[in-house]
Parts: C-alpha cells; structure tokens; sequence
C-alpha cells in the first residue's frame, strides 16, 4: 500500500513532458551581446581616425585612456620643430598665456590636453605647462600612445 503512494501515477509521465517542453519566459540575450561586441569593435577601429590634429610621434606609456567629457577639450601641441599649435593654429610663444586667459574666459572646461613629440626637451614641456596654468588651465592631460615599455621601479 505505500508502494503505491511513492510510484507514479499514469498522468505524472506526460505532466513532467509538457512542463519540459514549455516555452521560456526569460530573453535570449546572445544575439545582443554578440550585436555590442560588434559595435565595440567598429568604434575601437573608428576612434583612433577620428581625432583631429597635427601628427607628432607621441612618446608611449602602458597608462589607460581617460573617461571622454561633454566639452571637447583644448588641445595643446609641441611639433618635433618646436611650434605650439592650439587646437590647430600655430600661436607664437610670447602670445599663447593670452590666448589662453581669453579661451578660459569663454568655456567652463579647464581640461587640457597637451600632445608633445617624443624628441621635444622635457625642459620645453614644462615651461608650455606653465604658460598653460598662468592661462588659467589647471588639468592637464599629457597625450600618450599605448604599448609603450613599462615601468618595473627600477628605473628599467
């Protein structure tokens, strides 16, 4: 008698089937992943041709890109001929801490990107910092390109 009560009975075999082969609540997400990687890809190609500027060779460091902001930043370029280009307009020396304060007037970003050439004196680097935290821009971001050697402490 309580054999009975433990087996199957005739309708439980096809109840068990039936709860199988309904249909799943829950959304297939593959084809959306495999849709964001292919975004992914096409923007990772896309976005090194987008940037405007004037080619310098960029020294490389293994440190990350920065998070993009709402205002496009200024931009500030030392060529391998020594010329300081802002945005794209070549500004002599004596001239940029002015057009500087007069861009600072005008944008609520005081981000900065400086792009140098690897071959420029650091001597040269610091004294376009300068002029640039006398203009009143205070972040600046100094532009690399990845892959470059690491820094292991040891001066290597």
């Amino acid at each position: 008698m309580g054999a009975q009560l433990m087996g199957k009975s005739k309708g439980s075999g096809r109840r068990g089937r039936r709860a199988r082969t309904a249909r799943m609540s829950e959304i297939n997400v593959t084809p959306f992943v495999d849709v964001m990687l292919v975004l992914l890809i096409i923007f990772m190609v896309a976005a090194p041709m987008l940037t405007v500027g004037v080619p310098v060779e960029l020294p490389r460091t293994s440190a990350g890109a920065l998070p993009a902001e709402q205002e496009e930043p200024l931009s500030i370029t030392l060529t391998a001929d020594g010329q300081v280009l802002l945005m794209t307009t070549e500004v002599a020396q004596d001239e940029l801490i002015a057009r500087l304060r007069a861009i600072a007037e005008q944008r609520t970003n005081r981000k900065v990107f400086l792009r140098a050439d690897g071959s420029i004196p650091y001597e040269r680097v610091v004294q376009v910092m300068g002029a640039l935290n006398a203009g009143g821009f205070n972040d600046i971001g100094l532009v690399t390109e990845q892959g470059g050697p690491t820094f292991d402490g040891q001066g290597n």
